[in-house]
């Protein structure tokens, strides 16, 4: 994809998806809420983002009596939009288009999934993953050169090992491979073989088979052509002197003159090339037995070592490399692991590098996210990340790193978990054994509030980020997805009116019956609109008076912080 990187979600167009007949929603910058009745589609709307982003498809999504689901997204872009658009059809089939180009579901992902990040229940659960929480400290430190040079340092420590392993042969059998491959290259070099050789001893063979007769009907070619009781020599001489003398009184001769002359030539070569056929022939018996031998020596080898000369050839020149090497296999052992010693030096030294850059990110880390978490409703100084290094069990790879002897990965050396301390005289402890689900998701919106300003990620999508939210703790969420959306795009579907009330854009998501089959309906409201939305969040569909005056009051309440916010920025 050429030209500038497409930014924030324009639009989302969804027809024939589960639930979903026909929609299209434009959505605004900054935080977009969802809001909607349990079951009505509000996480649909998610899953239908997802396909366009090249996510895996689900035949069952296809709305039931259709063939095709489609979804076309819009994205950002100079000086048209970028336009993804995924279908899939009942039979299995998946199609997917960029600007009318059709490509693969993963050329898709690799072109929209970078323009959106999708936070589920799923994604806060990775972040009680120690592996996934060094990973978000490494993004926000910037860690990436550290990281690589670490990954790179640790690829090549393995890769030598593995060589170092693959020449560790025990003694004894070192012996009989060297033993094995020196036999089987002396053996074919001092046959000293030619390519065709054995072709040409056969032939020889096969007419030594047949050499009376040869010899015999040799001596009657050449009785016939040059022999003293009138050859054919002599026959062709005479009518050689006729045809001359004719060619003398008549011109007409001439040619056959000519003709005559060159049979003379050709007898005379055809009765030498005759002689020397029949003197080149093996009369010796011990020589015919040498040839015998020869070709018994050479199809012995084809057996063993391959199916003619050139075969045999290759493999005598393999054995004779092979036995090269296992030669100097003790050398190359020890120049192995001299170089193992001095790769797990720079493993070290990369480590300790990544290591300290670490130390002082996760302090600032740590100091970030427990002000955003202050916001949203705990107590000061209640994150914290804690790095330290996992000692080598026996017989374990490891690295001397400040006198220790210390595990490590391509990831580091370093352990770290992150720890909350939520009740206030309370050691911090690991978030997978203290947070509760509503902790985990504020925990997750903090560090991602965190993270926003190095996070290039157009547009955020959050969805059920208030599970095990209460009322008390909803508002300062709202405020801090609000504050998010001034650097990202942000989706969000949610169940609390006090996140609601903060949204730029406000759509809700409603289920009714229509000739008979339920459909799912999205609508973007005004603000008054949003009041009725608001007090029903709040009381229900009966909430009377005092809910729409409980809505009014959030939504004042929530426009005037937002407003103060604008102002501090």
């Amino acid at each position: 994809m050429n030209g500038p990187r497409p930014g924030r979600l324009l639009e989302l167009a969804v027809v024939d998806l589960a639930l979903i007949e026909r929609l299209r929603l434009a959505f605004a910058p900054g935080l977009n809420v969802l809001t909607g009745e349990t079951g009505a589609g509000k996480s649909l709307l998610i899953d239908a983002l997802g396909l366009a982003l090249g996510a895996r498809a689900d035949t069952s999504l296809v709305r039931h009596g259709t063939e095709v689901a489609r979804v076309e997204a819009l994205f950002e872009r100079v000086p048209e939009p970028l336009i993804c658009v995924r279908e899939v059809a009942v039979s299995g089939r998946s199609t997917a288009r960029v600007d009318d180009e059709t490509v693969t579901a993963a050329r898709l992902a690799e072109i929209a999934g970078p323009l959106v990040e999708l936070h589920g229940q799923h994604d806060q659960q990775r972040l009680l993953d120690e592996r996934h929480q060094r990973d978000l400290l490494d993004a926000y430190g910037g860690h990436e050169a550290e990281r690589a040079a670490m990954a790179d340092a640790v690829a090549r420590w393995r890769a030598n090992r593995a060589a170092l392993a693959e020449l560790t042969i025990e003694p004894r059998e070192l012996e009989r491979r060297l033993a094995l491959y020196e036999h089987e290259a002396a053996e074919i070099a001092a046959a000293r073989l030619r390519v065709g050789e054995a072709a040409e001893i056969l032939a020889r063979l096969t007419a030594a088979q047949h050499i009376e007769a040869v010899v015999r009907g040799g001596s009657v070619l050449r009785e016939a052509l040059l022999g003293e009781s009138g050859g054919g020599r002599d026959a062709i001489a005479v009518g050689l002197r006729a045809a001359r003398e004719l060619a003398r009184v008549d011109p007409r001769f001439g040619p056959l003159v000519e003709r005559l002359a060159a049979a003379e030539a050709e007898v005379e070569d055809v009765a030498a090339v005759a002689r020397e056929l029949v003197a080149d022939l093996d009369h010796d018996p011990a020589a015919i037995a040498a040839l015998e031998e020869r070709l018994s020596l050479i199809y012995s080898l084809e057996r063993r070592y391959g199916e003619d000369e050139v075969a045999v050839i290759v493999h005598g020149e393999r054995a004779s490399a092979e036995a090269e090497r296992l030669r100097g296999l003790a050398a190359e052992r020890a120049r192995r692991a001299a170089e193992d010693a001095a790769l797990l030096a720079e493993v070290a030294a990369a480590g300790a590098r990544l290591s300290a850059r670490r130390v002082e990110s996760a302090q600032r880390l740590a100091v970030a996210v427990s002000e955003v978490l202050e916001q949203l409703g705990f107590p000061p100084g209640v994150f914290e990340v804690a790095l330290g290094r996992r000692p080598a069990v026996r017989d374990e790879p490891a690295v001397e790193v400040d006198g220790d002897a210390v595990a490590f990965d391509a990831g580091g050396i370093d352990q770290l978990v992150y720890r909350i301390a939520p009740n206030p005289g309370e050691p911090a402890r690991p978030l997978a054994r203290v947070a509760s689900g509503g902790e985990l998701s504020r925990i997750a919106l903090a560090i991602k509030v965190v993270l926003a300003a190095a996070d290039e990620t157009p547009t955020l999508v959050f969805d059920e980020i208030d599970t095990g939210i209460g009322g008390r703790s909803a508002e300062p969420v709202g405020r801090s997805l609000w504050a998010l959306g001034r650097r990202h795009q942000v989706l969000c579907v949610t169940h609390l009116p006090q996140i609601a009330a903060y949204a730029d854009a406000h759509f809700q998501i409603t289920k009714r019956e229509r000739d008979g089959r339920t459909i799912t309906e999205v609508r973007s409201l005004e603000r008054e609109e949003r009041i009725l939305e608001l007090a029903q969040m709040l009381g229900g569909p009966g909430g009377g008076r005092a809910a729409v005056a409980g809505a009014l009051e959030l939504l004042e309440r929530a426009e005037a912080r937002r407003a103060e916010l604008a102002a501090e920025a």
